[in-house]
């Protein structure tokens, strides 16, 4: 792979000549600070990836989906990874935005609470605090979830929480429920045992695709190249931490501060878990399946609603998608 042909595959090429040009800057706005989800990117800019394909790659850390959304649909940014039902929310309002690449091809938003509280599962959550960072993709999609469980979208106050913070706020109290990725699993349940309970939105039927790269479809108009050289090296980078995590680990660690090594690999075993579904085992690591997206938006359509409504499959392309990259099966 340290060959540049041999990691943009059978892409769209610039030619010999793309060398003698300028690096074309892209600005990357991830959906929260850096963690082990993110780490492939900073694998391959570590490796010199981009910057051989004459990508100059900067990642900035973000607030939240709806505001990489945001930042992307306006041009703020050039591409951007957000939920992807969080960036059909923005496309209905405006936003000028596309989907290049899936990374969770199952939807890793869940609940976390104490048994302890007395709180038994979700018919019991009106009347409780739920804690979550403003812009967040949980509390966005809040009302698809309580509708599907049978509760009152507003029966409950919603308490800014940063991420970091989750666990405390759980620990102490000051919120009844969090909503996290499952990526951070492991964490909870070393800090709370057997009190601990956990509801995937996956299992009450709310699996809906999770984080995926956007760009801002008015660039990719014109850059259509770029584009493919991007998702080539990044669909690979992904591939090669599946196989093997701890160079991506190091990469990470070096370029981001107060991460811990071994949190960081129960992330990455969980996250596995997440990109893993039969599209991106049979067709290709992080392909969309067109009739999932045109379910997720009739789901977001009908239980929260889409201000402009458009053809789902304009939300999505696979075409920058090298077929020989699989997501493996275990």
């Amino acid at each position: 792979m340290k060959n540049l042909s041999k990691v943009l595959g059978a892409v769209f090429l610039l030619g010999a000549g793309a060398a003698s040009h300028a690096n074309e800057s892209i600005s990357l706005t991830l959906n929260w600070t850096p963690t082990a989800d993110h780490s492939p990117l900073y694998y391959a800019r570590a490796q010199g990836w981009y910057k051989e394909a004459g990508i100059d790659l900067d990642i900035e850390s973000g607030k939240g989906s709806a505001v990489s959304a945001q930042r992307v649909g306006s041009g703020g940014s050039t591409m951007g990874i957000s939920d992807l039902p969080t960036a059909m929310q923005a496309r209905g309002k405006g936003a000028d935005l596309t989907a290049l690449m899936v990374i969770y091809a199952n939807s890793p938003q869940g609940f976390y609470w104490l048994k302890s509280s007395g709180i038994k599962g979700a018919k019991d959550f009106p009347g409780h605090k739920i804690g979550n960072p403003p812009g967040d993709a949980a509390r966005l999609m809040w009302p698809a979830f309580a509708k599907k469980v049978g509760i009152d979208p507003v029966a409950v106050t919603f308490v800014n929480v940063s991420p970091p913070a989750k666990v405390a706020a759980l620990k102490s109290k000051s919120v009844d429920i969090v909503s996290d990725f499952y990526n951070e699993h492991d964490l909870k349940v070393r800090e709370f045992g057997p009190d601990l309970a956990f509801l995937p939105w996956r299992e009450i039927g709310v699996n809906l695709y999770g984080n995926a790269f956007t760009v801002n479809s008015a660039w990719l108009a014109g850059h259509k190249e770029v584009a493919a050289k991007f998702v080539a090296i990044t669909q690979r980078a992904y591939a090669s931490c599946v196989k093997t995590f701890d160079p991506c680990l190091q990469a990470l660690m070096a370029s981001v501060s107060g991460l811990d090594a071994n949190n960081q690999r129960d992330q990455w075993n969980r996250i596995k878990t997440l990109m893993r579904d039969d599209t991106t085992e049979k067709v290709a690591l992080g392909a969309f399946d067109a009739a999932r997206v045109k379910s997720d938006y009739a789901l977001v359509q009908s239980l929260i609603g889409i201000d402009k409504p458009f053809d789902p499959a304009t939300m999505f392309t696979n075409q920058f998608l090298d077929t020989k990259v699989k997501m493996s099966a275990n």
